[in-house]
């Protein structure tokens, strides 16, 4: 999808998107000047691909951290303003994630097919952009869900890629304990929640199938499993909720290490040491995992020399332009 939004449609489809929405947008906003800023990021996008460089020259700038928004918003705004407008009386449900849309479609009593064609047409209307369009059905995939509509039932059930490699954490990995314990927990849930209790069954094999072929043993899954377990029986979620009063709890942030300390160790040292000098009722541990090589070569923030800040820039560029 990205890449075939043409430049000059998306900016000018922000710079309308910014108009439309004067009124939710403060005051001091710089609009020029953040148009232009965008445009030249757009237009600027410079990546390399073993020892050379190449200048990106269609599409949104890929690899940028405006890429996902720049690309949300220019189409969100054509479905806004002419999709769901146009179509309105047809479309009973319409959502959209990225470059993946699901719709319910509610055809006229009279010319169906043309309706459905002229949405269609409309649909790939927006540029270079064009959409790969399944005909009304009552089944289908979106995303990782099966959807069928049978006797005026919804069934729902996993969707899982052919070619999909499953790379879990592996059993020696840095990461911390909770990751793994949060892996199976967060998929057994998923699972439950989106297929009948036979499929359920079925998908709950394959994925503990998956994670043996991994590395990992029963004897480490097992008990996370039915701790899961019986979290989905009580009806709870498996996350607990944040604590509305986090004044009583002290928070404790370290950097994950196999051989580090270990929650059980900075709580024995806390109760020893700390805990009669403080008032806390409760302790959050958490544990985050180390920095790897892909954060080291792939970093995609940017930063602004130390003696310029935004809004130094801002002023200097409205102050160029008014002049």
């Amino acid at each position: 999808m990205y890449t075939n939004i043409k430049t000059d449609i998306g900016i000018s489809t922000i710079r309308d998107f910014l108009t439309t929405n004067l009124n939710k947008i403060p005051e001091n906003f710089p609009h020029e000047f953040f148009l232009q800023v965008l445009e030249c990021v757009m237009t600027h996008n410079i990546f390399s691909f073993s020892d050379t460089y190449w200048l990106q020259l269609t599409g949104t700038a890929m690899c940028t951290p405006s890429a996902c928004a720049y690309a949300t918003i220019t189409f969100g705004h054509f479905e806004n303003s002419i999709i769901l407008e146009n179509f309105k009386h047809e479309l009973l449900y319409y959502k959209r994630y990225i470059d993946d849309i699901i719709g319910i479609w509610l055809p006229p009593i009279t010319n169906a097919t043309t309706s459905w064609d002229n949405f269609k047409h409309t649909l790939n209307s927006w540029g270079d952009l064009q959409w790969k369009i399944e005909e009304p059905s009552s089944n289908t995939t979106f995303l990782d869900l099966e959807i069928q509509l049978t006797n005026n039932r919804v069934i729902f059930k996993t969707y899982q890629k052919e070619m999909n490699l499953y790379l879990y954490i592996p059993p020696f990995s840095a990461h911390p304990p909770s990751c793994f314990k949060g892996l199976i927990a967060g998929e057994t849930r998923r699972y439950w929640l989106q297929n009948s209790p036979e499929n359920f069954q079925e998908t709950l094999i394959n994925f503990i199938k998956r994670l043996l072929d991994r590395g990992h043993s029963l004897t480490n899954i097992i008990p996370i499993l039915m701790d899961t377990a019986k979290a989905l029986d009580k009806h709870i979620h498996i996350v607990n909720s944040p604590n509305a009063n986090d004044d009583d709890t002290l928070f404790i942030h370290r950097i994950f290490h196999p051989y580090g300390l270990s929650r059980q160790d900075i709580r024995r040292l806390y109760s020893k040491v700390l805990e009669p000098h403080l008032n806390f009722k409760k302790m959050t541990i958490a544990m985050s995992r180390p920095t790897n090589l892909r954060d080291i070569l792939t970093k995609a923030a940017l930063t602004l020399p130390e003696n310029i800040n935004i809004q130094q820039m801002i002023q200097e560029h409205n102050t160029t332009h008014t002049s």
